[in-house]
């Protein structure tokens, strides 16, 4: 039996949920990728599918089995493409994930130098807030806000994620300006949300967490149409303070002082990452990007540039 080639048919299978798509993928017919996955299952003892009518899902041992065999697949595929592409110029077609502010905002304006430098790579880049699993998802870089992940991949640290709550100047001179996060409840909230829901607004008082969020005038998902109901005097906006850069600098929009601070986490490890496969990263197109990523990030926070200058 090869081994390998029924495990590749397996794990299709466990991710499309169908052995017509993953018959469809390798290009065979379903009643022969049918019996390779049976012959497998065979050698191993077990059963690693439970099959019906409409739908194929995995038992409690194929979703164990099929978690360490897809990153072993690819560990495979990545040291593949790392031994093919070895010492060669980079070039290939890079997937990268990002969360949509960030990729609008930041991203997509260095992989516009990037591609310059790099012209053989050819850049995917999907901006999404959901989640994304590298090895599932065929992403080779995700880029995500939050705390640094539990996965087995590495996690770069990009910058800071610290929020901080604004104001257009007409709502605060209609409504007043709240200086303790209490004063919260008595105004108009604009919340951003997320794959877990709308964005709290935390603090600590007297060494216990509050939720101090204001009664909703508006909740979305595009931070965009938040920032010109506030721009608006619609309600008051908590959104990282990179993002709010621009209309601070512009006077539409001011920060309030609160004490003590509002956040959306009590954890002070809010950060932007930068997630990648250590295996994948042997691979010259990976390799390129990660530096890239990290040398124009550093340059941003130390204040030297935005970008990286040209090779």
């Amino acid at each position: 039996m090869d081994q390998l080639g029924a495990i590749r048919y397996f794990v299709k299978v466990a991710e499309t949920g169908s052995f017509t798509g993953a018959s469809e993928h390798f290009g065979v017919p379903p009643s022969s990728l049918s019996r390779r996955v049976a012959d497998l299952e065979a050698h191993l003892g077990t059963s690693l599918l439970k099959r019906s009518t409409r739908v194929v899902k995995l038992t409690e041992i194929g979703q164990s089995y099929y978690s360490e065999v897809s990153q072993i697949l690819s560990q495979l595929e990545a040291m593949d493409e790392a031994v093919g592409q070895y010492q060669s110029r980079p070039m290939g077609r890079l997937r990268i994930s990002s969360m949509v502010g960030f990729g609008e905002a930041i991203l997509l304006p260095l992989m516009d130098r990037f591609s310059e430098r790099y012209p053989d790579i050819t850049l995917d880049i999907n901006l999404t807030d959901s989640l994304s699993v590298l090895n599932r998802d065929d992403v080779d870089l995700a880029i995500r806000g939050g705390l640094a992940p539990d996965e087995r991949v590495v996690a770069t640290r990009l910058m800071d994620n610290n929020f901080m709550a604004v104001a257009s100047p007409g709502y605060l001179e209609r409504y007043g300006t709240p200086t303790h996060p209490s004063e919260l409840r008595d105004h108009k909230g604009l919340y951003y949300r997320t794959s877990q829901g709308p964005t709290p607004w935390l603090c600590e008082i007297d060494g216990r967490l509050h939720d101090v969020s204001a009664p909703a005038a508006a909740i979305s998902n595009s931070g965009r149409w938040l920032r010109d109901k506030a721009e608006r005097g619609e309600g008051i906006l908590l959104l990282p303070r990179w993002v709010l850069a621009p209309y601070l600098q512009r006077g539409t929009l001011v920060p309030l002082t609160l004490t003590p601070n509002v956040q959306v986490t009590p954890d002070p490890d809010l950060a932007i990452y930068l997630l990648y496969s250590k295996t994948r990263y042997q691979v010259p197109k990976v390799r390129v990007a990660v530096d890239f990523l990290i040398e124009a990030m550093a340059s941003r926070k130390n204040g030297t540039g935005l970008l990286p200058p040209k090779a």
